[in-house]
């Protein structure tokens, strides 16, 4: 490997933890710390992590973005040539195709993630690698990337399934993983955000909320997706107390003490 390799990898991590401390930093300020009584009415679980529980997980996001960071210098250098990637006009193929692969990408990842993640919670996998993950049983922002180091090498597995399947552009796929990270804090964020009654709307129901993934963190089972609750729903994975907690997570300021489901 050359010093091209390790610019490339040291580049692609630094953009990496680059997007991890925007996002999760001010996510952090903005809930956890500025509007963290206003805004306690959509907290999920009312008890807040403990200062070690943030700084665990810190500590394994940068790993897990070193591990990123090797990914992607394979990716982006050494294999190149043998990707279906391109760097030429974004429109190469048409505005409509550059668009159409945020799209594909959302899906495959969401499609990888689900049956990694599913096969993340087999017994012998579980206990050994994804309990790293699962420490943080009342998620914040930070969790976004604590995963185990051999977690983190499957999740990073979805840049190569891209890059050897349909063409992409080095722009797009740097603009989707940008929304994947801001998506995943929001995921861990502690906080739900999108409307009352959203996850019954036709729409609503199949997409992912923080409510959905903080019970797949409090619970340790169901609620498996990324983006959507698609595979979920098809699946039968898809919690029974997921509909209360979120109804009662979104319920306005004023709604009587005691009604909240526990977390």
């Amino acid at each position: 490997m050359d010093s091209a390799f390790f610019e490339t990898m040291f580049r692609e991590a630094a953009v990496t933890v680059t997007d991890y401390f925007l996002f999760a930093t001010t996510a952090f300020v903005v809930f956890y710390l500025l509007l963290r009584n206003v805004l306690a009415g959509r907290k999920i679980q009312k008890r807040f992590p403990k200062w070690r529980d943030y700084a665990r997980d810190i500590f394994f996001s940068m790993l897990t973005v070193a591990i990123f960071g090797v990914v992607s210098g394979l990716t982006f250098y050494t294999f190149w040539d043998y990707t279906t990637l391109y760097k030429q006009s974004y429109d190469q193929y048409g505005i409509a195709y550059y668009l159409f692969t945020f799209v594909w990408m959302i899906f495959l990842h969401d499609a990888y993630f689900y049956w990694v993640h599913r096969l993340m919670h087999t017994k012998w996998l579980y206990k050994r690698v994804h309990k790293v993950h699962h420490l943080s049983t009342n998620p914040s922002p930070w969790t976004a990337y604590a995963f185990h180091p051999l977690e983190a090498v499957l999740e990073a597995g979805i840049l190569p399934l891209i890059a050897f399947t349909l063409p992409v552009h080095a722009s797009a796929i740097a603009t989707f993983f940008f929304f994947q990270i801001a998506y995943n804090v929001y995921g861990h964020l502690g906080f739900e955000l999108y409307p009352k009654g959203f996850h019954k709307t036709a729409i609503g129901r199949y997409v992912n909320t923080s409510v959905a993934h903080n019970l797949h963190h409090s619970r340790f089972t169901g609620n498996y997706g990324l983006y959507f609750l698609i595979w979920d729903r098809m699946m039968g994975t898809i919690r029974d107390d997921y509909d209360e907690t979120y109804e009662a997570t979104t319920e306005p300021a004023g709604v009587p003490a005691g009604t909240r489901p526990e977390t």
